[in-house]
């Protein structure tokens, strides 16, 4: 017997009678399920029985609130990460901390969810036979996981139509629905995990034996994004028409069903993970995420980090809190992490004053007999400022009949504001956005003539309002879908989550930006006349699908590409400007910054010829963590191996983007490694937009590959110049290799640099 196996006998022998003791005595506290991080045991071949020695044995459960049987503490045993989710007492939790063995533990919680265009917006479609979709043959043999409500599985958007090659001989997933002829080709594996959610004893709770069904709609939407088939004559209430059609739409399909309505328990979240990465798919997408915390408190970017070490490429939504600073949710750096732009479409309205004033907005309704005649207009919060949100009985003492009403977003969705106009008489309502929201506008499908409109264009409504010496009047006429260059496009959704990170001020996030407002893909249940099984909704569950079918059909084409080379092409030849050729803006028309934007937009087609990559090993991670001044523990809850951070000396990120702190009159140097994944015989010459008030230098400043997969590295120096000055603040940058022999690549990669520990734009 060798000595790691003595040791570990030892553990568990130890691990065994310390349960017996210690546990004489446990409190009757309440139970509460905890996610425990323990070593790896190697002579204990299966995990479970590993996992369980960690529990009170029968004879020392004491009464509690939820009485429950031993086999009913252990809710999952994983085994892509060393880790168990159980019911436990507070008491019992600290007996737990004191075994050998034991790494770390914290609470399990509850995290939210967070296209008929978007593959033509994206570059995928092509007049000629050429292009990325053909490249990839659509991304045919990659498998997707999507973790979120289920799937609405028989839908069109999920049928192989004989035309898919069966799943590769890697596949080792399973198909739970009752029927299994729900399965196929297209959707190859559907599975359920709720019992972290049941243990809660949340109102959603899911009956363990049911089929992955989805009751929401949020899954079926994102999996019909990321690789649904091609669907002819898709609509909602008639508009935003064409062939729906995923990203990938020739990929296999898994979905694990970990949320419901209400949300996701962490614990299942993992254990769809772990379930993923045995089955063998090739990328997971999480559009769902919760508030920021350290990484090895956070059981998603945990398992996600199994997940790459495995090859396995993480797709997850930045979250929807903006556009409020440091608000990210999937932070880590082996994460691709989404924000959410707009896309060239929008289901155009057409607001006119009685002054001639026009305004442009959006509705999903559109009636084809509102006549566009000047109707009395009227704004509730003039007089009442309770009736401003047009809540339901707000109106009672204001004279809406036969008006159309203004109405401030808030307090109520917007679609109930309609009906709560409708049933106080008015003819038509306007909804003026929030300051927060800016130029963001979301088309809904109405219950009566609407148009939503930007903040800045609703106080020029109420300007009009209060300005003018007549009754004021408004029209609204309906334009129905309207695509291409007269939509501004990308510019960045509200909502969408900003950085600077909170969990590691030292990586740049979010990574990525894609189309996440107004997103046309499959639904559950019957939508709009005449009635259809597709939504139009929005968020950075919407632009997450899009970057996890992008990743597909890159995997298909580039098979030998890691996860870190596939991130790293994807953000390197991200696209800073919209269809006018204009910066990417904020949802205020402002510059977008990168903790808004990342990189910036995705470019699918640029995405395939990157010419060069920024890679990363998983053991590259753990010199960086330990940077972190992460403890041994803390990295080894991270990364499923016992770590001793004296082992490691300091190493910079390969990543492919730099986030960096200076100190006024000071510099700082890091170092990255590119690879070649162009030609042989290529180069490239560095080009430098220096951020204001930091001179960069890189040495060397040309790289030469004579073959191809050649890795160079070069040096990078900051230097603040502003020596005297007390001031902080983040300012921004790029450094281009780009190829000197007469092609047109650029690998480029955004610069923040921090002066004087960061501060305001």
């Amino acid at each position: 017997m060798d000595e790691l196996t003595c040791i570990f006998s030892s553990l568990l022998l130890c691990c065994l009678l310390a349960t017996s003791a210690s546990l004489e005595h446990s409190s009757g506290t309440d139970l509460k399920t905890y996610i425990v991080h323990v070593l790896p045991n190697p002579i204990v071949s299966n995990s479970e029985d590993w996992h369980r020695s960690f529990l009170p044995p029968p004879q020392h459960i004491v009464s509690v609130v939820e009485p429950t049987t031993p086999a009913e503490r252990l809710l999952y045993s994983y085994r892509s990460v060393s880790a168990f989710a159980a019911r436990l007492t507070e008491q019992e939790l600290r007996d737990v901390e004191r075994r050998p063995g034991f790494v770390s533990a914290y609470p399990d919680r509850m995290v939210p969810l967070l296209t008929t265009r978007t593959p033509e917006f994206l570059g995928l479609y092509s007049d000629t036979e050429q292009g990325l979709w053909k490249d990839s043959n659509y991304g045919e043999g990659t498998i997707v996981g999507i973790m979120d409500t289920g799937i609405a599985a028989g839908l069109p958007s999920f049928q192989d139509n004989g035309l898919l090659p069966p799943p590769p001989a890697r596949w080792k997933g399973v198909c739970e629905f009752n029927a299994s002829s729900l399965c196929n080709n297209k959707l190859i594996g559907a599975r359920n995990f709720a019992r972290g959610l049941n243990a809660m004893n949340n109102h959603d709770k899911i009956t363990a034996a049911a089929p992955p069904s989805d009751t929401e709609g949020h899954g079926t939407h994102a999996a019909s994004t990321a690789v649904g088939m091609f669907v002819d004559g898709a609509s909602v209430d008639g508009q935003a028409g064409g062939t729906a059609v995923g990203i990938a739409p020739r990929a296999h399909l898994s979905v694990y069903r970990v949320c419901a309505p209400r949300g996701c328990a962490t614990s299942d979240i993992m254990a769809g993970i772990d379930a993923a990465i045995g089955d063998g798919v090739d990328v997971i997408s999480l559009s769902l995420g919760g508030s920021s915390r350290p990484y090895y408190r956070d059981g998603i970017a945990t398992s996600s980090f199994a997940a790459v070490a495995s090859g396995i490429f993480v797709s997850c939504a930045g979250g929807n809190s903006g556009p409020k600073a440091s608000s990210l949710s999937n932070e880590a750096p082996w994460m691709l992490t989404v924000a959410a732009s707009t896309v060239d479409r929008n289901v155009r309205t057409t607001v006119t004053l009685g002054d001639g004033q026009r305004f442009d907005g959006e509705s999903l309704y559109q009636p084809t007999d509102f006549p566009p005649t000047q109707l009395p207009l009227v704004y509730p919060g003039s007089t009442f400022s309770s009736a401003a949100y047009c809540s339901s009985g707000s109106l009672s003492r204001v004279n809406v009949t036969g008006k159309i009403v203004l109405c401030d977003t808030g307090n109520v969705g917007r679609v109930a504001k309609g009906k709560a106009v409708k049933n106080a008489g008015g003819a038509g309502m306007i909804i003026a956005n929030r300051k927060v929201e800016g130029y963001t506008t979301l088309t809904d499908p109405h219950v009566l003539p609407a148009s939503v409109v930007s903040y800045t264009d609703g106080l020029k409504i109420k300007s009009y309002i209060n300005s003018t010496t007549s009754d004021a009047k408004a029209s609204i006429t309906f334009k129905g879908t309207v695509t291409g260059s007269s939509v501004l496009a990308p510019v960045v959704a509200y909502f969408s989550s900003r950085g600077p990170s909170k969990a590691d001020r030292n990586i740049l996030k979010p990574d990525i930006t894609g189309p996440g407002v107004n997103i046309l893909a499959a639904w559950p249940f019957d939508i709009g006349t005449p009635a259809a099984k597709f939504n139009i909704i929005s968020g950075t569950s919407m632009s997450t699908p899009h970057l996890t079918g992008v990743v597909a059909v890159l995997k298909a084409a580039h098979p030998d590409w890691s996860p870190a080379a596939i991130k790293s092409a994807i953000m390197t030849t991200a696209s800073r400007t919209t269809n006018n050729g204009s910066m990417i803006f904020d949802q205020n028309m402002n510059k977008a910054d990168f903790f808004a934007i990342g990189a910036g937009h995705v470019d699918p087609v640029a995405a395939s010829n990157p010419g060069l990559v920024y890679d990363l090993s998983p053991a590259d991670y753990v010199p960086y963590l330990c940077g972190l001044n992460y403890t041994d523990s803390q990295v080894t809850t991270i990364v499923h191996k016992a770590i001793k951070c004296a082992d490691y000396g300091p190493a910079d990120l390969n990543y492919p983007s730099f986030m960096v702190f200076v100190s006024h009159g000071s510099s700082v140097t890091v170092t990255r490694t590119v690879t070649n994944v162009g030609a042989a015989g290529s180069s490239y010459s560095v080009r430098i937009t220096e951020p204001v008030g930091v001179s960069v230098t890189v040495q060397p400043d040309t790289l030469s590959f004579s073959q191809a997969n050649e890795k160079a590295q070069f040096i990078v120096t900051f230097t603040s110049d502003r020596s005297g000055s007390s001031g902080s603040s983040y300012s921004e940058g790029h450094l281009t290799w780009v190829s000197a022999d007469g092609g047109d690549i650029s690998v480029k990669s955004p610069i923040m640099v921090g002066i004087n520990g960061g501060g305001n734009m």
